[in-house]
Protein backbone atom coordinates (compact mmCIF):
# COMPACT_ATOMS: atom_id res chain seq x y z
CA UNK A 1 0.00 0.00 0.00
CA UNK A 2 1.17 3.43 -0.31
CA UNK A 3 0.21 6.15 2.19
CA UNK A 4 0.91 9.93 1.72
CA UNK A 5 0.62 11.61 5.29
CA UNK A 6 0.24 15.72 5.41
CA UNK A 7 1.70 17.37 8.38
CA UNK A 8 4.19 14.48 8.72
CA UNK A 9 6.88 15.98 10.59
CA UNK A 10 5.31 17.46 13.59
CA UNK A 11 4.78 15.69 17.17
CA UNK A 12 1.96 13.00 15.77
CA UNK A 13 3.45 12.47 12.19
CA UNK A 14 6.83 11.73 13.01
CA UNK A 15 5.51 8.80 15.04
CA UNK A 16 2.87 7.65 12.38
CA UNK A 17 5.41 7.72 9.74
CA UNK A 18 7.12 5.31 11.91
CA UNK A 19 4.65 2.84 12.79
CA UNK A 20 3.68 2.45 9.07
CA UNK A 21 6.99 1.98 7.81
CA UNK A 22 7.14 -0.95 10.37
CA UNK A 23 4.32 -2.49 8.95
CA UNK A 24 4.80 -5.08 6.23
CA UNK A 25 1.46 -4.01 4.36
CA UNK A 26 2.76 -0.46 3.33
CA UNK A 27 4.98 -0.49 0.21
CA UNK A 28 5.74 3.19 0.55
CA UNK A 29 5.03 6.83 1.97
CA UNK A 30 4.93 10.18 0.90
CA UNK A 31 6.30 12.75 3.59
CA UNK A 32 4.31 16.16 2.87
CA UNK A 33 5.65 19.13 5.03
CA UNK A 34 6.23 22.81 5.24
CA UNK A 35 9.72 21.82 5.91
CA UNK A 36 11.68 18.87 4.48
CA UNK A 37 13.58 17.28 6.85
CA UNK A 38 17.40 16.85 6.37
CA UNK A 39 17.33 13.12 7.38
CA UNK A 40 16.31 9.94 5.20
CA UNK A 41 13.57 7.89 6.49
CA UNK A 42 12.46 4.22 6.12
CA UNK A 43 10.26 3.91 3.00
CA UNK A 44 9.17 7.79 3.41
CA UNK A 45 9.39 10.24 0.30
CA UNK A 46 9.31 13.64 1.05
CA UNK A 47 7.40 16.42 -0.36
CA UNK A 48 7.69 19.74 0.65
CA UNK A 49 3.87 21.75 0.33
CA UNK A 50 2.13 24.09 2.27
CA UNK A 51 -1.72 22.84 2.84
CA UNK A 52 -2.48 26.83 2.46
CA UNK A 53 -1.32 27.83 -1.05
CA UNK A 54 0.51 24.09 -2.75
CA UNK A 55 -0.86 22.09 -5.20
CA UNK A 56 -2.00 19.05 -3.32
CA UNK A 57 -3.39 16.58 -5.71
CA UNK A 58 -0.56 15.44 -7.26
CA UNK A 59 1.48 14.35 -4.01
CA UNK A 60 -1.84 11.98 -3.51
CA UNK A 61 -1.80 10.43 -7.41
CA UNK A 62 -1.88 6.73 -6.76
CA UNK A 63 -2.33 6.49 -2.81
CA UNK A 64 -4.24 4.01 -1.24
CA UNK A 65 -5.17 6.58 1.60
CA UNK A 66 -3.87 9.70 2.61
CA UNK A 67 -3.07 10.80 6.59
CA UNK A 68 -4.30 14.27 6.98
CA UNK A 69 -2.74 16.04 10.15
CA UNK A 70 -1.38 19.45 9.46
CA UNK A 71 -2.66 21.49 12.43
CA UNK A 72 -1.69 24.74 13.87
CA UNK A 73 -1.72 25.40 17.29
CA UNK A 74 0.24 29.25 17.50
CA UNK A 75 -0.02 31.68 16.50
CA UNK A 76 -2.52 31.84 18.88
CA UNK A 77 -3.38 35.94 18.79
CA UNK A 78 -3.88 35.55 14.51
CA UNK A 79 -6.80 33.33 14.04
CA UNK A 80 -6.47 34.00 10.51
CA UNK A 81 -3.07 32.21 10.14
CA UNK A 82 -4.77 29.20 11.98
CA UNK A 83 -7.60 29.18 10.34
CA UNK A 84 -5.85 29.58 6.89
CA UNK A 85 -4.26 25.92 7.77
CA UNK A 86 -7.17 23.80 10.23
CA UNK A 87 -10.04 24.45 8.67
CA UNK A 88 -9.59 26.04 4.80
CA UNK A 89 -6.49 23.69 4.62
CA UNK A 90 -8.52 20.98 5.30
CA UNK A 91 -11.19 21.30 2.93
CA UNK A 92 -7.74 21.74 -0.07
CA UNK A 93 -6.68 18.40 1.59
CA UNK A 94 -10.39 17.09 1.02
CA UNK A 95 -10.64 18.21 -2.46
CA UNK A 96 -7.31 17.19 -3.01
CA UNK A 97 -8.28 14.05 -2.11
CA UNK A 98 -11.32 13.77 -4.30
CA UNK A 99 -9.71 14.58 -7.34
CA UNK A 100 -7.08 12.01 -7.20
CA UNK A 101 -9.46 9.32 -6.23
CA UNK A 102 -7.95 8.28 -2.78
CA UNK A 103 -10.18 5.56 -1.27
CA UNK A 104 -9.49 6.24 2.11
CA UNK A 105 -9.21 9.53 4.36
CA UNK A 106 -8.19 9.52 7.87
CA UNK A 107 -8.21 13.12 9.67
CA UNK A 108 -6.97 14.16 13.09
CA UNK A 109 -10.06 15.18 14.91
CA UNK A 110 -10.04 16.21 18.86
CA UNK A 111 -11.70 15.70 22.13
CA UNK A 112 -11.78 19.19 21.59
CA UNK A 113 -14.56 19.10 19.01
CA UNK A 114 -16.97 17.47 21.40
CA UNK A 115 -19.67 20.06 22.96
CA UNK A 116 -19.77 20.33 26.35
CA UNK A 117 -20.56 17.05 28.62
CA UNK A 118 -20.05 15.49 31.79
CA UNK A 119 -16.90 14.52 33.44
CA UNK A 120 -18.18 11.96 35.60
CA UNK A 121 -18.98 9.40 32.98
CA UNK A 122 -17.40 8.35 29.43
CA UNK A 123 -19.37 9.61 26.24
CA UNK A 124 -18.62 7.47 23.51
CA UNK A 125 -18.35 9.11 19.61
CA UNK A 126 -22.06 9.65 19.27
CA UNK A 127 -21.60 12.64 21.92
CA UNK A 128 -22.48 15.83 19.63
CA UNK A 129 -19.39 17.74 18.04
CA UNK A 130 -20.22 21.44 18.43
CA UNK A 131 -17.23 22.62 20.02
CA UNK A 132 -16.51 25.24 22.49
CA UNK A 133 -17.47 28.12 21.52
CA UNK A 134 -14.93 30.63 23.19
CA UNK A 135 -11.51 28.32 22.04
CA UNK A 136 -10.18 28.75 18.09
CA UNK A 137 -8.98 25.32 18.13
CA UNK A 138 -12.35 23.69 19.31
CA UNK A 139 -14.33 25.86 16.92
CA UNK A 140 -11.45 24.71 14.11
CA UNK A 141 -11.88 20.96 15.31
CA UNK A 142 -15.71 21.25 14.96
CA UNK A 143 -16.18 22.52 11.68
CA UNK A 144 -13.67 20.48 10.51
CA UNK A 145 -16.13 18.02 11.46
CA UNK A 146 -18.25 19.98 9.46
CA UNK A 147 -16.26 19.44 6.76
CA UNK A 148 -15.64 15.81 6.93
CA UNK A 149 -19.85 15.09 6.88
CA UNK A 150 -19.93 17.24 3.89
CA UNK A 151 -17.40 14.70 1.86
CA UNK A 152 -18.38 12.05 3.30
CA UNK A 153 -22.08 12.46 1.65
CA UNK A 154 -20.40 13.74 -1.19
CA UNK A 155 -18.19 10.84 -2.16
CA UNK A 156 -20.19 7.44 -0.48
CA UNK A 157 -17.79 5.49 -2.43
CA UNK A 158 -14.68 6.65 -0.39
CA UNK A 159 -14.22 5.68 3.53
CA UNK A 160 -13.69 8.35 5.80
CA UNK A 161 -12.04 7.55 9.46
CA UNK A 162 -11.97 10.67 12.42
CA UNK A 163 -10.00 9.94 15.76
CA UNK A 164 -10.69 12.09 18.37
CA UNK A 165 -7.68 12.03 20.68
CA UNK A 166 -6.84 13.41 24.17
CA UNK A 167 -3.91 15.24 24.76
CA UNK A 168 -0.71 13.99 22.89
CA UNK A 169 2.69 13.33 24.94
CA UNK A 170 6.25 11.86 23.88
CA UNK A 171 9.66 12.91 24.90
CA UNK A 172 10.85 13.91 21.12
CA UNK A 173 8.09 16.30 21.49
CA UNK A 174 8.86 18.03 24.37
CA UNK A 175 10.57 21.03 23.39
CA UNK A 176 7.95 21.91 20.67
CA UNK A 177 5.07 21.41 23.55
CA UNK A 178 6.74 23.95 26.05
CA UNK A 179 6.99 26.27 23.16
CA UNK A 180 3.41 26.48 22.09
CA UNK A 181 1.65 26.18 25.94
CA UNK A 182 4.28 27.08 28.43
CA UNK A 183 6.69 29.97 26.61
CA UNK A 184 10.37 30.96 26.52
CA UNK A 185 10.23 32.02 30.56
CA UNK A 186 9.69 28.93 31.94
CA UNK A 187 13.02 27.63 33.11
CA UNK A 188 13.11 23.61 32.17
CA UNK A 189 14.24 22.21 36.08
CA UNK A 190 11.32 23.57 37.49
CA UNK A 191 9.75 20.95 35.47
CA UNK A 192 10.93 17.99 37.39
CA UNK A 193 8.08 16.19 39.61
CA UNK A 194 8.69 16.65 43.34
CA UNK A 195 10.06 19.92 43.16
CA UNK A 196 6.82 22.32 44.05
CA UNK A 197 5.24 20.76 47.22
CA UNK A 198 1.80 22.63 46.53
CA UNK A 199 -0.31 22.28 42.82
CA UNK A 200 -2.48 25.20 42.28
CA UNK A 201 -5.23 23.46 40.41
CA UNK A 202 -8.77 24.72 38.54
CA UNK A 203 -11.48 23.16 40.47
CA UNK A 204 -13.27 20.15 38.68
CA UNK A 205 -10.49 20.10 35.81
CA UNK A 206 -9.95 16.66 34.48
CA UNK A 207 -8.24 15.42 31.33
CA UNK A 208 -7.51 12.71 29.01
CA UNK A 209 -3.85 12.18 27.45
CA UNK A 210 -2.39 9.64 25.26
CA UNK A 211 1.36 8.85 24.36
CA UNK A 212 2.10 9.89 20.65
CA UNK A 213 3.00 6.42 19.46
CA UNK A 214 -0.32 4.93 20.82
CA UNK A 215 -2.02 7.62 18.29
CA UNK A 216 0.32 6.67 15.95
CA UNK A 217 -0.77 2.75 15.88
CA UNK A 218 -4.30 3.78 15.74
CA UNK A 219 -3.60 6.10 12.98
CA UNK A 220 -2.04 2.35 11.42
CA UNK A 221 -4.87 0.96 12.20
CA UNK A 222 -7.43 3.55 10.72
CA UNK A 223 -5.26 3.73 7.37
CA UNK A 224 -4.63 -0.01 6.73
CA UNK A 225 -7.81 -1.88 8.59
CA UNK A 226 -10.42 -2.31 5.87
CA UNK A 227 -13.26 -2.62 7.87
CA UNK A 228 -12.19 0.81 10.04
CA UNK A 229 -14.60 3.71 9.44
CA UNK A 230 -16.63 6.60 11.52
CA UNK A 231 -14.87 8.15 14.13
CA UNK A 232 -12.97 6.62 17.46
CA UNK A 233 -12.15 8.43 20.79
CA UNK A 234 -8.26 7.90 21.36
CA UNK A 235 -7.26 8.40 25.34
CA UNK A 236 -5.11 6.55 27.74
CA UNK A 237 -6.30 5.38 31.54
CA UNK A 238 -6.54 6.93 34.13
CA UNK A 239 -8.01 10.37 33.71
CA UNK A 240 -6.34 12.94 34.48
CA UNK A 241 -7.92 15.06 37.81
CA UNK A 242 -6.24 17.21 41.00
CA UNK A 243 -5.61 13.94 42.71
CA UNK A 244 -3.98 12.31 39.92
CA UNK A 245 -2.04 15.01 38.36
CA UNK A 246 -0.87 15.85 42.05
CA UNK A 247 0.46 12.37 42.70
CA UNK A 248 2.18 12.37 39.73
CA UNK A 249 4.03 15.28 40.13
CA UNK A 250 4.08 14.86 43.85
CA UNK A 251 2.17 17.91 44.92
CA UNK A 252 -0.54 18.51 46.62
CA UNK A 253 -3.28 20.23 44.95
CA UNK A 254 -5.15 22.96 46.13
CA UNK A 255 -8.57 23.74 44.12
CA UNK A 256 -8.87 26.92 42.41
CA UNK A 257 -12.03 28.30 41.22
CA UNK A 258 -11.42 28.47 37.38
CA UNK A 259 -12.27 31.98 36.58
CA UNK A 260 -9.55 32.73 38.56
CA UNK A 261 -6.71 30.65 36.70
CA UNK A 262 -8.27 32.06 33.27
CA UNK A 263 -8.30 35.58 34.62
CA UNK A 264 -4.47 34.87 35.23
CA UNK A 265 -4.11 33.16 32.42
CA UNK A 266 -5.64 35.96 30.24
CA UNK A 267 -3.53 38.70 32.09
CA UNK A 268 0.28 36.68 31.21
CA UNK A 269 -1.09 35.85 27.80
CA UNK A 270 -1.59 39.55 26.83
CA UNK A 271 1.12 40.38 28.34
CA UNK A 272 3.22 38.46 26.21
CA UNK A 273 4.93 36.45 29.23
CA UNK A 274 2.97 33.02 28.17
CA UNK A 275 1.74 31.96 24.13
CA UNK A 276 -1.38 30.11 25.73
CA UNK A 277 -4.83 31.91 25.40
CA UNK A 278 -7.22 31.22 27.98
CA UNK A 279 -9.72 30.05 25.71
CA UNK A 280 -7.74 26.63 26.11
CA UNK A 281 -9.10 26.21 29.63
CA UNK A 282 -12.70 27.01 28.68
CA UNK A 283 -12.29 23.60 26.39
CA UNK A 284 -10.24 21.96 28.73
CA UNK A 285 -13.35 22.34 31.71
CA UNK A 286 -16.06 21.90 28.85
CA UNK A 287 -15.39 18.86 26.81
CA UNK A 288 -16.37 15.10 28.06
CA UNK A 289 -14.74 12.73 29.16
CA UNK A 290 -14.63 9.63 25.98
CA UNK A 291 -14.89 6.65 26.10
CA UNK A 292 -12.64 4.33 24.07
CA UNK A 293 -14.08 1.12 23.76
CA UNK A 294 -15.27 1.60 20.32
CA UNK A 295 -11.59 1.94 19.21
CA UNK A 296 -10.31 -0.99 21.58
CA UNK A 297 -13.14 -3.53 20.04
CA UNK A 298 -13.40 -2.48 16.24
CA UNK A 299 -9.77 -1.75 15.81
CA UNK A 300 -7.99 -3.76 18.16
CA UNK A 301 -6.57 -0.82 19.72
CA UNK A 302 -4.66 -0.60 22.90
CA UNK A 303 -2.67 2.04 24.83
CA UNK A 304 0.94 1.16 25.70
CA UNK A 305 1.43 3.48 28.16
CA UNK A 306 -0.78 5.00 30.88
CA UNK A 307 -1.30 8.88 31.12
CA UNK A 308 0.79 8.82 34.13
CA UNK A 309 3.61 7.50 32.47
CA UNK A 310 3.09 9.90 29.26
CA UNK A 311 2.79 12.80 31.99
CA UNK A 312 6.11 11.75 33.03
CA UNK A 313 8.05 10.83 29.97
CA UNK A 314 6.63 14.50 29.10
CA UNK A 315 7.97 16.25 31.63
CA UNK A 316 11.28 14.49 32.12
CA UNK A 317 11.53 15.28 28.20
CA UNK A 318 11.04 19.09 29.02
CA UNK A 319 12.82 19.06 31.89
CA UNK A 320 16.19 18.02 30.20
CA UNK A 321 15.43 20.04 26.71
CA UNK A 322 14.36 17.40 25.06
CA UNK A 323 13.63 17.38 20.98
CA UNK A 324 13.16 15.52 17.85
CA UNK A 325 14.49 15.24 14.41
CA UNK A 326 12.58 16.92 12.75
CA UNK A 327 12.58 21.67 12.14
CA UNK A 328 9.32 21.53 14.12
CA UNK A 329 10.46 19.26 16.60
CA UNK A 330 13.78 20.30 17.14
CA UNK A 331 15.13 21.72 20.10
CA UNK A 332 16.31 24.72 19.37
CA UNK A 333 13.32 25.46 17.58
CA UNK A 334 12.67 28.61 18.98
CA UNK A 335 16.30 30.16 18.46
CA UNK A 336 19.30 30.74 20.60
CA UNK A 337 18.69 30.79 24.09
CA UNK A 338 14.93 31.05 22.85
CA UNK A 339 15.70 34.23 21.57
CA UNK A 340 13.40 33.70 18.56
CA UNK A 341 10.08 32.94 20.41
CA UNK A 342 10.57 36.13 22.12
CA UNK A 343 11.53 38.85 19.38
CA UNK A 344 8.63 37.13 17.36
CA UNK A 345 5.91 37.78 19.98
CA UNK A 346 5.30 34.73 22.75
CA UNK A 347 2.66 33.16 20.72
CA UNK A 348 2.59 35.25 18.08
CA UNK A 349 4.05 32.72 15.25
CA UNK A 350 3.87 28.89 14.41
Amino acid sequence: MRIAVIGATGNVGTATLRALAADDRVEAIVGVARRRPDEAWPKVTWQAADVVCDPLEPLLAGADAVIHLAWLIQPSRDESVTRAVNVDGTQRVLDAAAAAGVPRVVAASSIGAYSPGPKDRPVDEAWPTGGTPSSFYSRHKAEMERRLDAFERAHPDRRVVRLRPGLIFQRSAASEIRRYFAGPLLPNPLLRPGLIPVLPFPRGLAVQCVHTDDVADAYRRAALEPHAEGAYNIAADPVLDAERVGRILGARPIPVAPRLVRAAAGLAWKARLQPTSPDWLDMGMSVPVMDTRRARAHLGWQPAHTAAETVLELLDGMAHGQGGLTPPLAARAGGRARLGELRTGVGGRA
